[in-house]
Formats: structure tokens, sequence, C-alpha cells
């Protein structure tokens, strides 16, 4: 037995057009969903019954002005997931995933079967993005769990600079000249780092560094270089 699929209003932000207006037709038809339509200009109902989805053409809401068109949304509209069609490419999603609080991005090139089957997972509560999209976004939320990390761990810019090359494997004495400073240096960082990890040698720093860092690390070398360009 097939599972019955989740259903709602979907409502699509863009200029009017035979072409849309095929479009809609063909969502209605084929998620068994009432699609209606609307201007950029205009506003959306105030009062919504059961579930609901945006689908926002960003053809006519560019990226620069998502911002301040979502915090216009009557209240009622404010908890219906927003997505994104006609997206170009990755870097337009990233741009628009910055700009609003979107739960799902089309890209324009999207089959009209792949844009039905998101509806429904959006309209069940699910994300809708690529993999390579997800992926992206997975190693940013990273990289800021690092940032925010550093503070509750205690680690200071210069240890966490020193971290990043021992777990490339860089000994003490290459560690100091890559950082200009004197071995015994390197080895007071070292000791105070080792406290504040709680180990004891390189080996369990290198472990708790594989399992509470990883490859979010910065790479100091290619930073350095970048900055010396």
């Amino acid at each position: 037995m097939s599972q019955e699929k989740t259903t709602g209003t979907v409502y699509i932000v863009t200029e009017k057009s035979p072409q849309v207006q095929l479009f809609a037709e063909y969502l209605k038809e084929h998620t068994g969903c009432p699609v209606h339509t609307y201007s950029p200009n205009l506003p959306l109902p105030t009062s919504v019954e059961g579930r609901a989805l945006i689908l926002i053409d960003i053809d006519h809401i560019g990226v620069e002005a998502l911002p301040e068109w979502q915090e216009q949304l009557p209240e009622a509209m404010t908890k219906a997931p927003l997505a994104a069609i006609n997206i170009r490419d990755m870097d337009h999603a990233l741009e628009a995933l910055s700009s609003a609080q979107l739960k799902g991005v089309f890209y324009r090139n999207e089959s009209l079967e792949v844009i039905c089957k998101g509806i429904h997972a959006l309209l069940d509560g699910e994300l809708w993005m690529s993999r390579d999209l997800m992926a992206r976004l997975i190693l940013f939320y990273r990289k800021y769990q690092s940032n925010a990390f550093r503070p509750a761990c205690g680690l200071t810019n210069r240890e966490m600079e020193i971290i990043s090359l021992l777990s490339n494997g860089s000994s003490n004495q290459q560690i100091a000249e890559k950082l200009f400073v004197s071995e015994h240096t390197v080895k007071s960082h070292l000791y105070n780092i080792f406290r504040k990890i709680n180990v004891h040698n390189r080996i369990q720093a290198l472990n708790w560094i594989h399992q509470n860092l990883g490859p979010i690390l910065p790479n100091i070398e290619a930073e350095r270089s970048t900055k010396n360009h």
C-alpha cells in the first residue's frame, strides 16, 4: 500500500503569465494541492487553513529583496515553509539561503516531477535541497561550530594555530619555524593545550583533534600564503 502524500495549499509568488499558469495547473494536477499565484507586490492571505507552502520565484523577487519581503509576510504565513524556484546555481542558492529562511531550493533546470516531489516533502516538514548544497551547508555549520567551540574550550587563537600545525604532523621545531617563535615557546603552548583539552601526550592530542575538530581546522600555511600575496 502506498503512503498517502501530505497535501496543503501552495502559493507561488511570481508575475503572472501564460507559462506560470501552465506551471500552476501542472502542480495542482500532479500534487493534489490547491495552487495560487500572487504578484510580488501583492500581500499574501492573512488567514490560512491547513498546511501551506510558499514558492518564491527568484526571477521576480531578487535575493537582495528577500529579507524585506519576508519581514512583511502576514502573521498567518510566517510559519509556512519558504522555497525558492529558478535558482541558477549553487552560489546563487547559498546567497538566497543567507538572505531568507528557506526550507527548499529548486534549480532552474529542475524537472516538474522533482518539484512535485519536493513540494510534498516541504509540506511534510522536511528540507528540500540537493546533496551538494546540503554538504556545503554542513561544512559551513561545522566551521561555525568550531568558532563557537574555541572560547568554550579555552584555546587562544595562537593555540588553535599550533593545534592546526600539530594535526598536520609538524614537529615542535617545524611549528616554531612556521610561527616565528622559539621551540621553548611552542613547548609552553603545548603544555597549556594538553592541560586545557585534558590529554597527556601528542598521540592523545591528535586523537582529541580528530574527534572534536577534524577537517574544520584552519589551514594555517594556506592562510599565511594567501596573506603574503
